[in-house]
């Protein structure tokens, strides 16, 4: 293990905005900044939600550069994590068959009767774990059945695969993120050969399985030319589902606790070393990803802080912009829990004018319905901590995982109201950051693969708490309100 630090650049790519963070690690050094943001904005076209991919990776480039800028010229390696399930597609010539549809795109209308027609639920969770979501890689492939592009694609690479590809001319399937196209067994963490067969999937169509830790190649001259930097300069497979990355920069002392990643998504959840299998466990939705060093991450999706994203773009256009500071203080001298939606309810999922749907389900549950954006706020907020309640419980029940910490990680640690509401409604006590956990995580895995750091999750953990300085939060007792707030919604999707 070398004892000099070293810097490395993680690439972070989020459904709102895409960073490049700058780090130097070494044994007891851990410093991260950002050296650069730019936006992820989609693009519809021909009735069609697209990622522009081109877009982000123009901002991937122009933050390598201003990452080797600020590390005078040289980093010893890079690694990508993004958002899961998207995905691209090449030609034979490694060509892009048009920019990647997005997840929240109408095209998978249908498509899971079209899949369970062929491959029961109980079947599908059985072999694979995975929750159901609308937008599941397989049923965007089940969806894109037909198309001219997939018939003529000889390769699938997910989102980050894509940009590693780009950046290195190397392909392959990096294993946290492909355990959420429904494909991945997580017993054998391997492909589900019966499960691809039976919805005629054909998976030649993804290059080999990595996990993180393992080389993903160097940067391509043209992209040290694009970027001034000194090659050569190393790619690591890192975990490349955010959800992954983020969970390993958890500063966890222990094992006995519950993660909430946070952001435009909350993914509420615990980290095991077996998948919950169970009919239990598909009925509540629960799915189990694959994690850093053989680890599952059974968790839930929950709508997350996407409710109150769209809440504030729809304001906007409608010539009422809100500032997020102002709007969190007004709604925190509100009463509490007055109106709450079901966090999880699939009709949240669209883009479109989120407090008419907010409304619509306050009214439709007989409660006031909230009219200021203050008010919508804390009915946001309120509605996910109950949310956030409900899934932790239901985590620890399903797993039989004793949980005394729950840790808020993501950019959702940042809002204090959020942390201490989640606090109370768990009656637990949060612990809340790192806000970039992703982005640590990403550099973490990086630095051990490069022999700066060894050791186990346990070890880079330990690395995070003497380096970082989270905020904790105490649960004030007042479980009778959050039981009457349960009840007036029914059970959480």
């Amino acid at each position: 293990m070398s004892s000099t630090p070293r810097t490395f650049a993680a690439v972070d790519l989020g459904a709102s905005s895409g960073r490049v963070m700058l780090a130097r690690v070494g044994p007891g050094t851990l410093d991260l900044s950002e050296v650069h943001r730019f936006p992820n904005r989609p693009v519809r076209v021909g009735g069609t939600l697209h990622w522009d991919v081109l877009a982000l990776y123009r901002g991937v480039l122009d933050g390598l550069r201003e990452a080797g800028r600020a590390a005078g010229g040289r980093l010893d390696g890079v690694g990508v994590d993004s958002w899961a399930v998207d995905y691209g597609l090449l030609d034979a010539d490694g060509s892009l068959l048009g920019n990647p549809v997005h997840y929240r795109d109408a095209r998978t209308d249908g498509a899971a009767e079209k899949l369970h027609a062929v491959l029961p639920a109980e079947y599908l969770y059985a072999a694979t774990g995975l929750q159901h979501l609308p937008f599941n890689t397989v049923l965007q492939l089940v969806a894109a059945r037909d198309t001219a592009q997939l018939a003529a694609a000889e390769r699938l690479l997910m989102i980050p695969d894509l940009i590693s590809h780009w950046l290195t001319g190397v392909q392959g399937t990096e294993i946290t993120n492909a355990s959420t196209t429904q494909l991945i067994d997580p017993r054998t963490r391997d492909w589900s050969t019966e499960v691809a067969r039976r919805t005629g999937i054909d998976l030649s169509l993804f290059p080999p399985l990595r996990s993180p830790g393992d080389p993903a190649g160097e940067l391509l001259p043209e992209v040290l030319a694009e970027t001034g930097l000194t090659g050569p300069v190393p790619v690591t497979a890192v975990g490349s589902h955010d959800t992954a990355s983020a969970v390993v920069g958890v500063p966890a002392d222990g094992e006995d606790f519950a993660y909430i990643a946070t952001g435009t998504w909350s993914l509420v959840g615990t980290e095991l070393r077996e998948p919950v299998l169970t009919e239990a466990s598909r009925r509540a939705n629960f799915t189990n990803e694959l994690g850093v060093d053989g680890t599952v991450r059974h968790l839930r999706n929950v709508m997350g802080l996407w409710l109150l994203q769209e809440c504030m773009r729809t304001w906007a256009d409608r010539g009422d912009p809100q500032d997020l500071g102002t709007l969190l203080a007004a709604a925190a001298e509100l009463p509490p829990l007055r109106f709450v939606v079901d966090a999880g309810d699939p009709a949240f999922i669209p883009p479109g004018d989120m407090p008419r749907r907010i409304a619509d389900a306050c009214a439709a549950t007989r409660q006031p319905v909230p009219r200021t954006p203050a008010e919508f706020t804390r009915c946001v907020l309120d509605s996910l901590a109950l949310a956030h309640r409900e899934t932790v419980a239901r985590a620890r029940a399903l797993s039989g995982k004793r949980v005394e910490t729950v840790h808020v990680v993501g950019g959702g640690a940042r809002n204090a109201l959020l942390c201490q509401l989640t606090a109370d409604a768990c009656g637990l006590p949060v612990v809340a950051g790192p806000a970039e956990a992703a982005a640590l995580g990403n550099v973490l895995v990086q630095a051990r693969a490069a022999g700066v750091l060894s050791g186990s999750l346990a070890d880079l953990r330990a690395l995070l708490r003497s380096t970082q300085e989270p905020v904790r939060y105490t649960a004030r007792p007042d479980t009778a309100a959050w039981d009457d707030a349960a009840a007036r919604i029914g059970p959480v999707h």
